[in-house]
């Protein structure tokens, strides 16, 4: 029940005239200033409704997300608009802050300085303080000189032991399969591969709609093989001096180079790897030449057992020179979930929760085009509903097929028929290299 007397006369006109959408933005606004953050949340769902692809209604509901800690929901309703070159700067400090709320540091770094480099009042102090981690001084490099060694650099990148493996991944059986047959099998059988001169190592480029479970689909190659995994953020490479993100790129693979066996995943590596004809600079350039080159190794062995998985919602706009045969050559499409893989992700979200009696298949036929980002935030919003049933009710209450329904009917995927839309241009009008052919199917199939 809203206290002020002014916000209840906003919502009376509101209520009054339910398609003003200048007025329920202004009474969104203002009640997400006030910190009636649920009552915020609902107003911005309702001008989305009238106008969906607002990017200050969208942002205003991400930062009540925030606000409530419901991250991964914060996350969906902002990843269509981080997919695309020039979203608004304040989307990128929001973004940070779901992220760093999800534990995902080098992202967060990432998405939080890239937006204060385009706008500087969107800094906020305090997040900027939680995302400084104590580095050694960087020092401005001429952009003539060599990359160094290991020993004079490193990147932020670390090896870890990834503990998931492809059983850990719902359904999406073909994809696992094609990284099985192209990464995997060569440094399992070795000696039979290498009768047909066919070395363990190489590079795959997964590619497809924002939030479908690329990422984790890399940390199970990894543990499938239980092989070392570096996970690469942009914020471990990218550097503002001349010449250190060459370093970094340099250091991170000879990182990899020590931990053989390895799985190396770069996320997003678009932003690594793109086209050298839209660059403006030298020094970006160079960068995707030095990624060519660490590709390709200094020797025909310097890359053998170094797995490289990389992962983008953009594949157009990568270099084709990262196309040819020893580096990127082999494209695999990975989908948005079908039915079943949505009952099995919504298994997985839900099991340390209190349930009732569930029935995830009727959910998961609800929610078509929802990918594991939307479900997980039908599930956050799901849960946050009943706990506040249950804070009344002074006990848990367990959550039930009714809940996910009512929180899954009314939410929308964040960024499939977008990305969608953008993929069938490419495949039906910009695809002479026949690059594209495996998205062919699935766009007749959805279109």
């Amino acid at each position: 029940m809203l206290d002020d007397a002014g916000l209840q006369a906003l919502r009376e006109a509101a209520r009054l005239s339910p398609d003003n959408l200048p007025l329920r933005r202004h009474l969104a606004e203002q009640l997400l200033t006030k910190g009636y953050l649920a009552d915020a949340e609902a107003e911005f769902r309702a001008a989305l409704l009238l106008a969906p692809k607002d990017p200050d209604i969208s942002a205003g509901l991400a930062e009540a997300f925030v606000r409530q800690s419901a991250h991964g929901a914060a996350l969906s309703a902002l990843e269509p608009f981080l997919a695309s070159p020039g979203y608004p700067p304040r989307m990128g400090v929001l973004a940070a802050r779901a992220l760093l709320g999800e534990g995902d540091f080098g992202r967060a770094a990432y998405r939080y300085h890239e937006a204060i480099s385009r706008d500087a009042s969107v800094a906020d102090p305090e997040l900027a303080a939680r995302l400084t981690t104590p580095v050694a001084p960087s020092v401005p490099a001429a952009p003539a000189q060599p990359a160094t060694s290991p020993a004079d650099a490193s990147s932020g990148a670390e090896v870890e032991r990834s503990k998931v493996t492809f059983a850990d991944v719902a359904g999406m059986d073909a994809v696992k399969e094609a990284l099985r047959v192209k990464l995997l099998l060569p440094l399992q059988q070795p000696e039979l591969f290498a009768a047909y001169g066919k070395r363990a190592g190489g590079g795959v480029l997964m590619y497809g709609p924002p939030g479908a479970g690329k990422t984790h689909l890399a940390r199970a190659a990894a543990g499938e093989l239980g092989a070392a995994f570096v996970n690469v953020g942009l914020s471990d490479i990218l550097d503002m001096y001349v010449g250190s993100s060459e370093r970094n790129l340099r250091a991170t693979f000879d990182l990899a180079r020590r931990n053989r066996p390895c799985v190396l995943f770069f996320d997003e590596v678009d932003a690594l790897a793109a086209r050298r004809s839209d660059m403006r600079q030298a020094h970006t350039r160079q960068l995707v030449n030095q990624f060519l080159a660490e590709l390709d190794g200094v020797d025909q062995d310097a890359n053998e057992g170094v797995l490289v998985l990389a992962a983008t919602n953009a594949p157009w706009y990568i270099d084709v020179a990262f196309r040819r045969p020893g580096r990127f050559d082999q494209l695999v499409f990975v989908p948005p979930p079908d039915t079943s893989a949505r009952a099995a992700i919504l298994r997985l979200l839900c099991r340390d929760k209190p349930l009732a009696e569930m029935d995830f298949d009727a959910v998961a036929r609800v929610t078509d085009h929802f990918v594991g980002a939307d479900l997980k935030g039908v599930v956050d919003r799901a849960v946050e509903v009943k706990l506040q049933q249950s804070i009344s009710a002074g006990r848990p209450i367990p959550m039930n097929t009714h809940d996910l329904l009512a929180v899954a009917q009314n939410s929308r995927p964040t960024a499939v028929r977008e990305w969608l839309a953008t993929a069938r241009n490419y495949v039906l009008h910009a695809n002479e290299s026949g690059a594209w052919d495996e998205l062919m199917p699935w766009i007749k199939g959805k279109w």
